[in-house]
């Protein structure tokens, strides 16, 4: 794993979670529109209720699965943070804390810091350089496709 890819874990796992929170206000919203039909046909009075417990049991389930990718969130974050703080050059841990924690465009980290975009590509591949890929390798917090 190349120390770009390490640190860009972050915000593919920032996305998935956003996924899932949009999946939960999904659900949230079935769940309120669940109603009980009235007929003068008898039926099973039970639908409507396991209708209503489905959508709570998904909901439930995905929070538990949202919990724990936020977990894998911070603690990636943390690893990142202690990576970007084994950097040297102060300017250079900024670019990488602005790119990579904080999710900013090349063009918002240059307007944020006064440079131009190549200048800011400069900063940001000798900041790369000097991160040890060795130790990378064993640290992938990425969720499996099956996750999702």
């Amino acid at each position: 794993m190349t120390a770009k890819e390490y640190l860009g874990q972050a915000y593919r796992l920032d996305q998935r979670i956003n996924s899932k929170l949009e999946q939960v206000e999904s659900l949230n919203t079935l769940a309120t529109k669940c109603t009980t039909t009235l007929t003068g046909m008898p039926g099973n009075p039970n639908r409507a209720i396991s209708t209503m417990a489905d959508a709570v049991e998904k909901i439930i389930d995905l929070q538990v699965e949202i919990n724990s990718d936020i977990d894998m969130l911070v603690d990636l974050k943390r690893d990142i943070v202690r990576v970007i703080k084994a950097v040297a050059n102060t300017e250079c841990q900024t670019i990488l804390e602005l790119r990579y924690l904080c999710f900013k465009t090349w063009e918002q980290i240059a307007v944020d810091m006064g440079y131009n975009v190549r200048h800011v590509y400069r900063i940001h591949d000798e900041a790369v350089s000097q991160i040890p890929i060795g130790n990378l390798g064993s640290k992938c917090h990425c969720l499996s496709d099956d996750t999702i």
